[in-house]
């Protein structure tokens, strides 16, 4: 029974990718940093009759004694591990002028340097076994950048940029690297998210018409989140993965486009997109 250990399994794309990987026979670590928040994904594990094939255990990846521990109760190397999902997110909805260092660190801090650190720790075993899958939950917002979402987007396009260079070293110990990124889908981690919106701002016309514009979009296009989770269980599964995995529409498209529109005109799609011009400044 092949074995993954998934992060921030409490809600959205976590939570229906540890169900997934369960009814396909995965034996699955499933980890959030506050298990007091297990009660939904263990009643999807029920309602799946699942529940036997999942471990819930704490894991903070900012927390370096929490990495450790979740870790060392994996029994490495005696149980060997064939693969880690990152899927532990965050973000903060605002213009950047207006946001702390705090809210913009916090989101580097979970998207990007608690992949690193994780990694980190789970290599040796990879190495040893030399075997291995590094899946990274990205995003469309690694394609272009997206309007008061600066933090968001720059920590996706910075794992990104830092998979392709790891991806070299090592390739040789048989360790693939795969990115999983999806458009817009119908997940928790913007209603979870702080949004700063202060009447005081100069942007306030700005983030006043972006917060219920992209709500609005997102409702309307947003799309089934276990679409990611197969799309993850199929690139764990398959014999050979394909480092970048869009997944959904809008994802595709930007991935299609990606490097071959100018930043200008991908800026006057979104501007469309969002209604920009309906701004009063």
């Amino acid at each position: 029974m092949p074995k993954v250990l998934i992060t921030g399994t409490s809600s959205g794309f976590g939570l229906v990718t540890t169900v997934e990987l369960a009814k396909r026979g995965w034996d699955v670590v499933a980890t959030m940093r506050d298990v007091e928040k297990r009660k939904k994904l263990e009643r999807e594990l029920e309602a799946a009759g699942v529940s036997a094939k999942v471990r819930i255990g704490q894991l903070d990846v900012t927390d370096p004694v929490s990495i450790d521990r979740a870790v060392a109760d994996l029994d490495l190397p005696q149980n060997p591990l064939d693969a880690v999902i990152h899927n532990a997110g965050v973000a903060v909805g605002g213009v950047f002028e207006d946001l702390d260092e705090a809210h913009i660190r916090r989101v580097m801090e979970v998207n990007y340097f608690g992949v690193l650190a994780l990694t980190k720790r789970l290599l040796p075993a990879f190495r040893a076994q030399k075997r291995g899958r590094i899946v990274i939950m990205s995003s469309e917002a690694a394609f272009a950048g997206l309007p008061a979402n600066s933090p968001y987007t720059a920590s996706k396009w910075a794992i990104e940029g830092w998979a392709e260079a790891f991806a070299y070293e090592v390739e040789h110990f048989n360790i693939d690297i795969i990115l999983i990124e999806p458009g817009a889908y119908l997940t928790d981690i913007w209603q979870n998210s702080p949004r700063v919106l202060p009447k005081t701002s100069a942007y306030y016309p700005l983030i006043r018409h972006l917060e219920p514009t992209v709500e609005a979009h997102v409702e309307k296009f947003g799309r089934d989140p276990n679409e990611v989770a197969k799309a993850v269980a199929n690139v764990l599964e398959s014999p050979r993965p394909r480092f970048r995995n869009a997944v959904g529409p809008t994802a595709k498209f930007m991935h299609l486009t990606r490097g071959k529109l100018p930043s200008t005109v991908i800026r006057k799609i979104f501007g469309r997109v969002f209604s920009l011009n309906k701004v009063r400044w």
